[in-house]
């Protein structure tokens, strides 16, 4: 059983770091259901 089985995550990337698909993707080998993915810009 890992960490994310069976939970919701809201994924919240950077532009300038590591963008919401990316970080989405790293989740799809977990049971993590992901509800909102989105890349932000925090200036």
């Amino acid at each position: 059983m890992g960490l994310f089985d069976g939970k919701k995550v809201i994924v919240i990337g950077d532009r300038d770091g590591i963008p919401g698909p990316a970080i989405e993707e790293c989740l799809k080998s977990t049971e993590a259901e992901v509800i909102f993915s989105s890349t932000e810009c925090f200036v």
